[in-house]
């Protein structure tokens, strides 16, 4: 085998070896709603978005969209407590949720999505114009634990776009958002 041989046999044993190292570490591809599987973050507390639809509880029921209106939020345990004090109180995880309560802790939640800072994006923009939670997030209702989507890409954003006749300037996500 000749060195020039050898040289890219190396580089890409090293490639594979430090591609597998990281694992889940990369996004994985695909379309919001496809039913591929995804591994999502390790969180501190079990949540099963699934368990909770199926009580006919809605996005907003738990996430609010305060003003500005950029984010939704992820309720507090005391909020999580209101229902849990009396429903499945004796499961493990509403166990740990009650003592992040009672010691008035924020759960440290592991983050599924972020932008980039030269990103400006909206909830309530995508709200007012009647966007389904699912459209960017998957079929949530179904999953017993969250897997990001290729949502934060800027192909799927322009993609969407293009499907409901919505701006794809530049402008639209990239600038003049500072206030």
């Amino acid at each position: 085998m000749s060195l020039g041989m050898r040289h890219k046999l190396a580089l890409s044993v090293a490639l594979a070896v430090v591609l597998l190292s990281y694992g889940g570490a990369f996004p994985a591809r695909g379309r919001p709603n496809d039913p591929a599987p995804r591994t999502g973050p390790s969180q501190p507390i079990a949540f099963n978005h699934k368990l909770h639809s199926l009580q006919k509880l809605e996005c907003a029921s738990c996430h609010d969209n305060p003003d500005p209106g950029e984010k939704m939020t992820i309720p507090d345990a005391e909020f999580c407590m209101n229902c849990h004090r009396s429903i499945a109180a004796e499961k493990p995880a509403i166990k740990e949720l009650a003592q992040f309560a009672q010691a008035k802790e924020a759960i440290p939640w592991e983050r599924i999505y972020s932008l980039p800072a030269f990103v400006f994006w909206s909830h309530r923009t995508h709200l007012a114009a009647a966007q389904q939670c699912s459209a960017c997030h998957g079929k949530v209702a179904s999953m017993e634990i969250v897997r990001a989507t290729n949502v934060t890409t800027m192909e799927a954003c322009v993609d969407c776009h293009d499907k409901k006749d919505a701006s794809t300037g530049c402008s639209t996500c990239h600038e003049g958002r500072s206030s």
